[in-house]
């Protein structure tokens, strides 16, 4: 019995993907078995009543009634595939060659008992395969399968070889491309010619097999002619036995004929025997030569159960049917014990075929069940999260684990060993089609960003030798920055670029650095100047300086005379120098403002304050309506809480003081009107 063989082809995915070893879809547990207790049909009735009329008339007749024999075997024929059938499988798996794409470097289905082949490499199978094209004998289909499914596994073998030297060196996987085998187009236009001679060969079978099977026909006839005369039956023996030998000879018939022919035949066979009237000498001859090729066949049935090859073993006790049915009978009372025998020794060899295929079925029920976990595995990743390279190349590893955990499974059952497949190889399909546009997008990105960085190198590489320290200063770091905000740029492009970007920076920033040192000392001395000024108001005593206000004039000069400080003091000099100003500058408002009150208090009398008091009170509203204004502004500045407004902070808080100061000597002054009215 042939396995009917479908052939899973193994594309290579878009990247990386390890390819995936054809599975060969094995045949179900429920694969037909030679039946052990032979059916009772009309057939096998009419040929007992026959033999018990020769038995009572005593006539020693040749014939045995073989119906048990003939009826299990028949069964048998009609279950199980034979030689005869051979053709239209080798066929059917050609077919299915025709249509496999070997671009995809697919490897072959193996079966079971692939033959060993002498071939090691590429050129050998090449060699092979042109003899085999050369050839006029048959081809067997196994050598041919094994001879491709080898070259694939070579081309595979070296496929992968090749690709883990390619990323090892660093190479990108996605700009990976595969060299082109020279010797494949060879391989396919020799396989291509293989194919057509064993197409040819099949159709030179078939009309073989129908040949033969119009010359059984016509024995039949002639033994049914021999049959119309009953009285020359036993001078037509010889002719009988030519016509046996000649049946016997031809071998093989259409498969779908092949049953009710052999059924019409064996009718016709057990008839003549039952008419032929032979001397009880030459029956027991005829009977003791089949019987010792029964005993024989019993014998090489019993050794098939020591046979390891399950499947072999069966297919061997098929062709033991086959040439049981064709031995004649052996007499009567040692056909039940010959049949009994073979029929033993077969139940063996169906019963560890049977259960050989059932601990299959279980196995390829387990691994389909394994198989659907991985695809399900697959399936549940989340693509959409993946956003990196990091990402994809760690879920990548994650799928190449699961592809070489599949290979490690056998066949699932073979109604589901495709669907399965197809399904595991969409979601590999899926994921690496997603990781190629990933690809392709950060190709495009990295470009822009190439462009990018470049056009900021030439930017720096101009402005290195400038020396407008705090304008390029700015230029520079903003650069720094943007530089920061522009991605990834293609691998052997970012260490040049960087390279060149931080150079130029440097060389700037070193320059600066050796025009402005030799300022440090200078601005560090005039630090310590503006602090002495600083101390020296300090120390003043306002009640005991005769003329306050031309010290604070001269101290402001001698302050703006003095050049720079050191950037990080700047401001906390400045506000020490305010504090001391403003205290003073406090001290003489104030005087000031009681001496004013006290001449105003002395020149008003009685009567003539009504104007003056007008006068008073509109100013005093203009400078509430100041002071409303000044403390919005200052309530905004501290909002935004910006350096460059501290100072500015100040200028308005000492500018509020003042008008406070100038409302407080108003009020007092309307205070002095009232009191005088």
């Amino acid at each position: 019995m042939e396995e009917n063989v479908n052939k899973e082809p193994v594309a290579e995915p878009k990247e990386e993907i390890t390819q995936v070893t054809a599975e060969v879809p094995q045949p179900d547990a429920e694969t037909p078995q030679p039946t052990e207790e032979p059916p009772t049909t009309a057939e096998e009735t009419v040929v007992a009543d026959a033999e018990t009329v020769a038995a009572d008339a005593d006539t020693a007749t040749a014939e045995e009634t073989p119906t048990a024999e003939a009826d299990a075997d028949t069964a048998t024929a009609e279950e199980t595939p034979t030689a005869e059938e051979t053709p239209i499988a080798e066929a059917d798996a050609d077919t299915a060659t025709a249509e496999e794409t070997p671009t995809e470097k697919e490897e072959s289905a193996e079966t079971e008992a692939e033959p060993q082949t002498a071939v090691q490499t590429k050129d050998d199978i090449i060699a092979r395969l042109k003899e085999l094209a050369e050839t006029d004998d048959d081809i067997e289909r196994q050598e041919a399968d094994s001879l491709k499914s080898h070259f694939y596994r070579i081309l595979k073998t070296e496929a992968e070889a090749a690709f883990k030297q390619f990323t090892d060196n660093g190479g990108d996987p996605a700009t990976y491309e595969p060299a082109v085998e020279p010797l494949e187009q060879q391989f396919k236009d020799l396989f291509a010619i293989i194919r057509q001679k064993r197409a040819a060969q099949h159709e030179a079978l078939e009309k073989l097999k129908e040949e033969n099977y119009l010359r059984k026909v016509q024995i039949i006839e002639k033994i049914k002619a021999m049959l119309e005369t009953p009285d020359d039956v036993n001078k037509e023996y010889s002719t009988f036995r030519e016509l046996q030998a000649e049946w016997n000879n031809l071998k093989e018939v259409p498969a779908e004929k092949a049953t009710e022919l052999w059924k019409t035949y064996q009718v016709n066979v057990e008839k003549f025997y039952d008419t032929l009237k032979l001397n009880n000498e030459f029956r027991a001859y005829d009977f003791k030569k089949n019987l010792e090729k029964k005993l024989s066949l019993c014998e090489a049935a019993e050794r098939l159960a020591d046979e390891k090859n399950v499947i072999d073993a069966f297919r061997q006790l098929q062709n033991l049917h086959q040439q049981f049915r064709e031995t004649g009978p052996v007499s009567r009372e040692l056909r039940e014990e010959v049949w009994g025998r073979f029929k033993a020794a077969s139940t063996i060899i169906n019963k560890r075929h049977q259960d050989y295929f059932e601990a299959r079925k279980e196995e390829e029920n387990n691994n389909l069940d394994q198989k659907t976990a991985i695809c399900e595995i697959i399936e549940g990743y989340d693509l959409d999260s993946l956003k990196t390279f990091a990402d994809w190349n760690e879920m990548t590893e994650k799928i190449t684990a699961l592809q070489a955990k599949w290979k490690t499974i056998g066949f699932a059952p073979q109604k589901m060993n495709q669907r399965i497949y197809e399904r595991f190889r969409t979601a590999c399909d899926t994921f690496f089609t997603r990781k190629s546009e990933f690809f392709k997008s950060i190709r495009e990105s990295q470009s822009d960003n190439l462009r990018k960085k470049r056009e900021l190198v030439e930017k720096a590489e101009a402005l290195r030798e400038s020396q407008d320290w705090k304008a390029t200063t700015d230029q520079l770091v903003a650069m720094q920055k943007e530089w920061k905000t522009i991605g990834a740029v293609p691998r052997k492009y970012s260490d040049e670029l960087w390279t060149r970007f931080n150079a130029a920076c440097d060389t700037f920033f070193e320059a600066k650095k050796t025009a402005t040192s030799s300022q440090h000392g200078e601005q560090t001395e005039n630090l310590q100047k503006k602090q002495a000024i600083v101390d020296r108001l300090a120390a003043v005593v306002p009640e005991e300086t005769t003329d306050l206000r031309q010290l604070l004039k001269d101290a402001q000069a001698e302050w703006n005379e003095i050049g720079h400080v050191p950037f990080k003091e700047k401001d906390k000099v400045y506000k020490a120098l305010r504090v001391q100003m403003d205290r003073l500058y406090d001290y003489l408002g104030e005087t000031a403002s009681r001496q004013r009150v006290e001449r105003f208090k002395n020149t008003i009398t009685s009567g003539s304050g009504d104007k003056v008091r007008e006068r008073l009170v509109h100013q005093s509203e203009i400078l509430q309506q100041e002071i409303k204004t000044y403390e919005n502004n200052l309530g905004f500045l501290n909002f935004s809480k910006g350096s460059k407004s501290n100072s500015l902070v100040e200028e308005l808080n000492h500018k509020v003081d003042k008008l406070r100061a100038d409302l407080k000597e108003i009020k007092e002054k309307i205070k002095i009107l009232d009191a005088t009215e």
